[in-house]
């Protein structure tokens, strides 16, 4: 098809800007206002001089852009920005912080909080749409076929054997488990990814994938994969947590996700 394929890695940068008042600064920089700019979309525009595209797009659960530039461009765009921002208390932060954010907003993480259907080794290792909360993107209610459509029919109509749902550790249970040794709760700074098991009584019901205290709604929360019908909302379950080398069990329960949806976001 005389196809050319080039490598443009390093010459494209990419600025994630997220917050509450990410519109206001972004306004004060650009030339086209980015307010009528809707969830998911996108617009060519210029920022301090420098062609940028936008997009309406993040991996935080609040308002939130990313910018698209030529790389020596790049740091003209950062420094106009932070000038921009620096009335609203603006800060600049790496990945860790971005993963406690995208708990918060109840964003799973490929190969953390599931496994591709082409990776997985095992059927316990596939998630379907409904288990992973995507029930949005199945639209049953169109005619037609599509791989996969019996299966997802059957699904909707008896239930889920898995759901990915929120966990929030009870605090002060926690901190009981710790006074037990004479120390004041352990919470990690970064979210934790890694398999930690749920149970309901002495039975092992699921397992928490990410787990992070979140700084906004201080909270310990988690991502976890729960059985039927144990990932009803309001269940009492127990995380395992390690408590100076030993594993104890917190109480907690499963709630709604996203933990965080402020109504601005896709305002």
């Amino acid at each position: 098809m005389e196809v050319e394929i080039s490598e443009v890695t390093d010459d494209m940068a990419a600025l994630s800007f997220q917050g509450p008042n990410s519109r206001n600064v972004l306004n004060k920089v650009v030339e086209n206002p980015v307010d009528e700019l809707k969830y998911f979309r996108l617009m060519k525009n210029n920022l301090a001089g420098v062609e940028v595209t936008i997009s309406r797009t993040g991996y935080t659960g609040d308002l939130g852009y990313e910018i698209w530039m030529d790389a020596q461009g790049a740091v003209k765009v950062w420094d106009a920005l932070m000038d921009a921002g620096h009335d609203y208390g603006i800060l600049p932060v790496g990945i860790l912080a971005l993963d406690m954010t995208r708990v918060e907003a109840g964003l799973f993480m490929l190969d953390v909080d599931y496994t591709s259907a082409g990776h997985a080794w095992i059927e316990s290792q596939k998630s379907s749409p409904f288990e992973l909360g995507l029930d949005w993107t199945v639209a049953l209610d169109k005619p037609g076929y599509f791989v996969g459509r019996r299966a997802l029919e059957r699904e909707k109509r008896e239930g889920s054997e898995w759901k990915m749902v929120g966990i929030e550790i009870d605090w002060v249970g926690m901190e009981k488990l710790y006074a037990e040794v004479g120390l004041p709760p352990q919470v990690p700074g970064t979210a934790i990814r890694a398999s930690m098991p749920i149970l309901v009584g002495n039975v092992q019901v699921g397992y928490a994938s990410t787990a992070s205290w979140s700084p906004l709604l201080k909270k310990y929360i988690a991502l976890a994969h729960l059985q039927k019908p144990y990932y009803e909302l309001g269940t009492d379950v127990r995380m395992e947590i390690t408590v100076e080398h030993h594993r104890k069990h917190a109480p907690a329960k499963v709630v709604k996700l996203p933990f965080y949806d402020p109504e601005w976001k896709k305002k």
